[in-house]
């Protein structure tokens, strides 16, 4: 067996080009301004039914990489996400990314207060980074109380809604969808059980690219 494409950057380019003849040969027709993240979510998962489940409140990519552009920090709800997105990206920009799951604080918050890390963590996210991209890949808990801290006046650059899983997953994100429409946020979604930390890095760094302008694997540096 002979390999082609072994370059790094032409391995990706040729990758997109064939999700693009897929979606194509199945008569998928993204939405204007989704793209590169529809895309890139499928490079991660090879997985062609996010072109379908991702959701996207108006404008929310060209928000979402405006905000990043401007060095708005990303927050995550799992050091997966946090370690799978591009730091050289985030580098350039002038941004950061943090994920608060791991920290004493947060854990004993949760217990003292009866709740989830990862709702103590969205809170801690929500006091010290009221205007970030709030990036959730894991916990429904998380969507529900972003959803809380919206009553309460938050408003993220963005929420990337994307846990995977059978409990409460379907209707947290039904939930968090809705509440970003009620309230002028934008939000990037994958409905249904799909989703997970890999989806959340994969899109924020469509993002990242997008703002950065590095959609192109070469301008990352990559060879090819």
């Amino acid at each position: 067996m002979k390999l082609e494409h072994t370059l790094p950057a032409d391995i990706e380019r040729t990758s997109m080009k064939m999700i693009t003849a897929e979606l194509a040969e199945q008569g998928i027709t993204l939405a204007p301004g989704t793209e590169a993240v529809v895309r890139r979510v499928i490079h991660t998962t090879a997985d062609f039914s996010y072109a379908q489940t991702l959701c996207f409140t108006p404008g929310a990519v060209g928000l979402g990489a405006a905000a990043l552009a401007g060095g708005a920090a990303i927050i995550t709800d799992t050091n997966m996400a946090l370690a799978g997105i591009s730091k050289a990206a985030l580098q350039k920009l002038g941004g950061q990314a943090a994920c608060f799951m791991a920290e004493p604080s947060v854990a004993d918050a949760a217990k003292a207060q009866g709740t989830t890390r990862a709702v103590a963590a969205m809170k801690k996210a929500a006091a010290e980074y009221p205007g970030a991209v709030l990036a959730v890949g894991n916990a429904p808990t998380a969507l529900l109380e972003i959803c809380a801290q919206m009553e309460q006046g938050l408003r993220p650059a963005l929420v990337v809604g994307v846990p995977v899983g059978f409990v409460n997953v379907v209707e947290g994100k039904e939930t968090l969808f809705a509440a970003c429409q009620r309230y002028g946020v934008p939000a990037i979604v994958a409905m249904g059980r799909k989703g997970g930390s890999n989806v959340a890095a994969a899109i924020c760094n469509a993002l990242l690219y997008t703002a950065a302008g590095l959609l192109d694997p070469a301008a990352r540096g990559w060879q090819g």
